[in-house]
């Protein structure tokens, strides 16, 4: 390190992690996203503590046998954001930061052995609205993003119906690693309420940083993920719950209307969604409002 630039390495390695998010970021976010060198070098002379704080109730690596429950990690409500709609205020390099931790996460050594690799998650880091899921799925693995396997296929044109795309919004799972299966056996399992606890604080982190102005829960899994208790599809649908101050609607995940192809459960889903955009003040045409109805 030359002693005329006694900070230089420090910036190189900030600039190193946030790099990655403003390539992945160029074409999907309006307007485009900027850092300068200054901000970058303000960033790395803080303390690590300030810039990616360890949530409360994360279990950390000499305690990771020993898990918190998902009760026990409460939401932390979320600060709105000063900043202009996709105005960078310094989110960008606290969710490059995060990014990294969560992309070398061990905590969980069983999934650890048997995953592809981590599913971060993608889309609009100012997102007004954010999807999350209950893990990935084989093909999520193998690609490392979530969603995109038949049942992403069908969110995104749910997505595309409430006349967004995928890059205008975000989309997240409460566990960040594939279940790991039985050897022998193919398909996808439920994750379990402890490794959800391990990883439920990273998806808390996202949100935080996200600032989403509505979630939507896909399936019980992802609503029992995020508010800490089992509660039932029949007890939550269509219902607007709380998230640390942030509107929840918990919805079907799109794999049940995979294997219930009737139009009557794909009007109960769009009519969640309906929900969701009267909340954002999205306008609503005559032609979204009477999808699924002249079938039903």
């Amino acid at each position: 390190m030359s002693s005329e630039h006694p900070g230089s390495q420090a910036f190189d390695e900030a600039l190193g992690a946030i790099l990655p998010i403003l390539h992945e970021m160029k074409t999907s976010l309006r307007p485009k996203p900027a850092a300068t060198r200054a901000s970058l070098e303000r960033l790395v002379s803080l303390p690590d503590s300030f810039i990616a704080p360890v949530p409360p109730g994360h279990p950390v690596r000499e305690t990771a046998g020993v898990p918190v429950t998902a009760a026990e990690a409460t939401p932390v409500p979320i600060a709105p954001s000063s900043a202009a709609p996709g105005q960078d205020d310094g989110r960008l390099a606290k969710l490059a930061e995060l990014k990294s931790k969560i992309l070398s996460c061990t905590l969980c050594p069983h999934l650890v052995g048997s995953r592809t690799q981590v599913v971060y998650g993608v889309g609009n880091p100012f997102a007004e609205l954010m999807f999350v899921g209950e893990a990935p799925g084989e093909e999520e693995d193998l690609r490392g993003e979530p969603f995109v396997g038949k049942a992403g296929q069908l969110l995104t044109r749910i997505i595309g119906a409430m006349e967004y795309t995928r890059e205008e919004v975000f989309i997240a799972n409460v566990l960040k690693c594939r279940p790991d299966m039985p050897a022998g056996e193919a398909g996808n399992r439920k994750p379990k309420p402890a490794e959800m606890a391990v990883c439920l604080p990273w998806l808390r982190e996202q949100i935080a940083l996200v600032q989403p102005k509505v979630l939507v829960a896909l399936g019980a899994t992802a609503v029992e993920g995020l508010l800490g208790e089992p509660r039932t599809m029949g007890e939550v649908r269509g219902q607007w719950l709380d998230y640390g101050g942030v509107p929840l609607m918990a919805t079907y995940h799109p794999a049940y209307l995979l294997r219930n192809q009737k139009v009557s459960e794909k009007r109960k889903v769009w009519e969640d969604m309906l929900q969701v955009l009267e909340k954002l003040g999205r306008p609503i045409s005559a032609k979204q409002r009477g999808y699924f109805l002249e079938k039903a």
